[in-house]
């Protein structure tokens, strides 16, 4: 799975004029689950997410993460992250998970965020999204859990 956070002042999604999620200060994530990617990966995935520190301490410094400072979440899937753009000026969407399994697996990922997290807004799965980001920093992390393959055996 794959999330682009962005640090944010604020941010917003709008679907046919209507917002449909806003936070204040916290972090805005664009979601993306991959061909093969189970609750293990959105499970070590949201773990990271909520503890990577992305927010100033007293000195200034990236020490805090999102549970440290309560902020909002406001979670936006985007099957567009798995784009492979290695060759040609069109990407292919292969390595996303189909719709119904990225659904599922971003319908799985808001659940357990709103378990261990609490203030968690979200776009829309498949909806023509607007969002709207105050970036503050700039600040802007991929993070990528990618499927374990099971060994194979040599003999």
């Amino acid at each position: 799975m794959i999330a682009l956070l962005q640090r944010a002042s604020g941010a917003s999604v709008a679907v046919d004029g209507e917002v449909v999620g806003a936070i204040g200060a916290g972090l805005m994530v664009l979601v993306c689950a991959e061909r093969n990617d189970s609750e293990r990966e959105a499970d070590a995935l949201l773990t990271k997410l909520l503890a990577y520190r992305v927010f100033s301490d007293d000195a200034g410094k990236m020490n805090r993460s999102l549970a440290d400072v309560g902020g909002g979440l406001l979670l936006v899937p985007q099957f567009t992250l798995a784009a492979d753009t290695r060759s040609g000026t069109r990407p292919s969407f292969t390595p996303a998970a189909p719709p119904e399994e990225g659904r599922r697996l971003f319908d799985y990922f808001v659940e357990r965020a709103r378990r261990l997290h609490g203030p968690v807004e979200t776009g829309r799965f498949g909806a023509d999204m607007k969002v709207s980001l105050t970036n503050d920093g700039p600040v802007t992390f991929w993070l990528q859990v990618r499927p374990k393959i099971p060994a194979t055996d040599p003999s």
